[in-house]
């Protein structure tokens, strides 16, 4: 019990097994198990407390709240105390598409007003693309860590809670989506991109995959641009608001659709 214990949290030597690698049927199946578990649930409570009050509705985000940031910071500790210093904080900032709804997700079931329509909105919009980004494209954690691993099971159940709350939003019908907030959102995401390429050059790192690929989808465009230092970042924030403007867009004219019926 003891010798699966540390080779499922990687003390000791670290993984002794071998990594099944991106997209292997380990790696798809167990993060499909995970979607179908988070559409199913966020089915399951949005239809139920659609007609609901807002406190009623705003538990389950406070729920959210509670367990993201909960499995981060459990996260962080035991990465700590695997390698016996604090080092590794500095890779686990929360300067990732998907880690920003570590700070998201508690403004959303905390916060009043403006900042809480703001911080559903975002939410909504970011917690489903990072979601299947965050297991179906994470090639840099399941080519380097088994499937059925503390890092690739932690990630895996974070970036669910992530999309579960962006499909309870929209199903129970919490977001805004006003308009006069779009603005907020574009500069919140490309504040976070500046904040990140500062630490990506500091540190040095790869926030927001803002430097490379990393084995992820956006080698795609890392390929297309050659790898430039410049055309690859700024590709990358191009990248994010045409999805913020795209997703916009789409919800619009849904709801005029709707309206129009």
């Amino acid at each position: 019990m003891m010798e699966f214990l540390r080779e499922f949290f990687g003390f000791g030597e670290g993984y002794k097994r071998t990594p099944e690698g991106y997209m292997s049927s380990a790696h798809l199946i167990f993060v499909t198990t995970l979607m179908v578990l988070m559409i199913g649930l966020a089915v399951f409570l949005g239809l139920k407390n659609k007609s609901k009050d807002e406190k009623t509705k705003n538990l389950v985000l406070i729920w959210c709240a509670f367990l993201i940031d909960g499995f981060e910071i459990f996260k962080i500790i035991i990465v700590c105390a695997r390698s016996e210093s604090f080092e590794p904080i500095l890779r686990m900032l929360p300067l990732f598409l998907c880690s920003i709804q570590l700070i998201t997700i508690p403004l959303a079931a905390f916060s009043k007003g403006r900042v809480k329509e703001v911080s559903i909105d975002f939410v909504f919009i970011f917690g489903i693309l990072g979601a299947v980004l965050g297991t179906y494209g994470a090639g840099q954690n399941y080519n380097a860590y088994p499937v059925l691993s503390f890092d690739n099971v932690v990630s895996g159940v974070t970036h669910s809670i992530s999309g579960f709350a962006s499909l309870y939003i929209g199903i129970s019908r919490m977001t805004s989506m006003r308009p006069k907030n779009m603005w907020i959102t574009f500069t919140v995401l490309v504040s976070f991109c500046v904040v990140a390429y500062i630490a990506d050059v500091l540190i040095p790192y790869n926030y927001m995959f803002l430097i490379r690929g990393d084995g992820t989808p956006y080698d795609m465009l890392y390929n297309l641009v050659g790898g430039n230092a410049i055309l690859y970042p700024l590709g990358v924030v191009v990248l994010f608001i045409l999805y913020i403007s795209a997703f916009y867009g789409i919800y619009f004219l849904v709801r005029k659709a709707k309206k129009n019926r």
